[in-house]
Formats: structure tokens, C-alpha cells, sequence
């Protein structure tokens, strides 16, 4: 059964799209069919597999205005990986809170353009816009869960209440089953003092739901988007690959019931690394 996980916090710079992005991949790589969402005008997530958002004649905004189908959208087997694709976003996304506010049943847009796909993927990983907006009440009226980063720097648990409330509120009216699948420690320094007090204050606020892997801060991670890569395809023996890569082992016992000698079958293949 499909799992559609949105990867939201309204804070920016806290590793949604190095989440988003580095978690699909890594769940492809696993042989998980994986479909990852660029829900942010930004479209980071977009140029962060190699897709050139400048040569794009649809996108996410053509689906959830315009009514076109996500499969004449979604570009297929990314980076070589054949189970992963991609629904990819541009500017023109911005438009979308506009015109999506007069609508009827306008927090649904995104759940009815992805329900033709939802079979067809075992993961649909969508990727946030750093905010609480119409777009983001979209991605979670549509997602089954949320997979929140949480940076480990002054002021990280700052905001989280409010996305808990919004969280709250869809439950209440539009996604009763929404649940939260995960909390991700992100940009994390064990030798300071200030990211081993946010990750106790994590793990006593959201308790088991904090993934045990947390992401360090690494210089290929922030390197591989400028080269249109995963980081397990930029340098697949960096700490930041190895980390998501735990992440996605992690991310996979918990929704596929498996125990935790199993390997989630993870294999790197040096080919796709390359």
C-alpha cells in the first residue's frame, strides 16, 4: 500500500529538500518505487535531481490548477535510479495559492491530482514550502504522514507548536488519518553542547517518534544540489550519504513492520554511485 509522507516545517533552512530529496532517493535505492512531489515554488527539489526547471513545459501547478494528468507531468527513472520519479514544481506555483482560493474543496487539489498515481509507488515523499500556507494545507490534506526536520541550532523547536496546530486542525476537518511518522534531528554537531540539548528537547517533547539516525552537518550534502544530485550519487561514502541511508533503513522498518536486524535491503549498487 502506498504511504505519502509530506516532509513539513514551516522554518526554512532546516533540511526539508535535503531531507526530501536524499529520502526518496534512498528508499529508491532500496527498490522501493518512489515518487517524489516538489510542492515548493521554489523548485529545489526539481534542479536537486538534475531536472532543468527552465525546460519544463508542465508542472505541479499544471496538475492541481489546470486538472492535467500527474502522469503527463512526472519525469521517470531519475539519476539512473529506476524507482524514482518525480512530479517537479516551478515559479508558477506561487500562482497557485491565488487561484486555488475561490475554489470549492480547494485544500483537495493535491489529493485529487495524486489519486490516479497512488498505486502505482510504495513511497510518495512531497517536499514542503517553508510555510503554513494553501499549499502546505494541500500536501497535508493529501499525505497519510508527516516527516518532520528539525534543525539542531538556537530556537529549533520554536514554531513547531503552530505547525502541530495546523497538523491538528486538517486532522479535524479535511485528514482525520493524518498521523506524524517522524521527527529528524538535521544539521546535527555531537561535540556541541547546543545541538545535544536540542535533540534531548526533541526526544522529550515527540519521545520515540524522533528517527534514533540524525543528520550531522556535511559539506557534500550541501554541495550535491549544485551538481543536480542525490548526495548518494554525488559521494556515496560521505557521512550525509550514509546518514540518509540509515534514515531510509529506519524510515522503512517503521512502515513495513520489519525487524531491526533487517537490512531494509539497502544495497549500494557502485554503478548508480557513480
Amino acid at each position: 500500500m502506498t504511504r505519502i509522507v509530506a516532509i513539513a516545517n514551516q522554518k526554512g533552512g532546516v533540511g526539508k529538500t535535503t531531507t526530501a530529496v536524499n529520502l526518496a532517493a534512498s528508499l529508491a535505492i532500496a527498490e522501493r518505487k518512489t515518487l517524489l512531489v516538489d510542492a515548493d515554488p521554489q523548485g529545489n527539489a526539481t534542479s536537486g535531481v538534475g531536472v532543468n526547471r527552465a525546460l519544463l513545459r508542465y508542472s505541479l501547478y499544471d496538475a492541481m490548477i489546470d486538472g492535467r494528468r500527474v502522469d503527463e507531468i512526472r519525469q521517470v527513472s531519475l539519476g539512473g535510479l529506476p524507482y524514482l520519479d518525480l512530479v517537479p514544481a516551478t515559479q508558477d506555483l506561487v500562482g497557485a495559492e491565488i487561484e486555488l482560493v475561490d475554489r470549492p474543496e480547494r485544500e483537495s487539489a493535491l489529493r485529487r491530482a495524486l489519486q490516479p498515481l497512488r498505486n502505482s509507488y510504495e513511497y510518495i515523499i512531497i517536499d514542503c514550502p517553508p510555510s503554513l500556507g494553501l499549499i502546505t494545507l494541500n500536501v497535508l490534506t493529501a499525505a497519510d504522514g508527516v516527516l518532520i526536520p528539525i534543525q539542531c541550532e538556537y530556537y529549533a523547536l520554536e514554531g513547531i507548536s503552530q505547525l502541530l496546530n495546523t497538523i491538528n486542525l486538517v486532522q479535524q476537518n479535511f485528514n482525520p488519518a493524518l498521523a506524524i511518522d517522524g521527527v529528524l534531528l538535521t544539521m546535527f554537531d555531537s561535540r556541541v553542547n547546543l545541538s545535544r540539548q536540542v535533540a534531548a528537547d526533541a526526544k522529550e517533547y515527540f519521545g520515540a517518534k524522533v528517527f534514533a539516525t540524525a543528520v550531522p552537518r556535511n559539506i557534500r550534502l550541501a554541495e550535491a544540489p549544485s551538481f543536480g544530485k542525490p548526495v548518494l550519487l554525488y559521494d556515496v561514502q560521505s557521512i550525509g550519504a550514509k546518514s540518509y541511508l540509515s534514515l531510509a533503513q529506519e524510515f522503512i522498518r517503521r512502515n513495513e513492520s520489519l525487524p531491526v536486524s533487517e537490512d531494509a535491503g539497502i544495497t549500494i549498487h557502485r554503478e548508480a554511485a557513480r
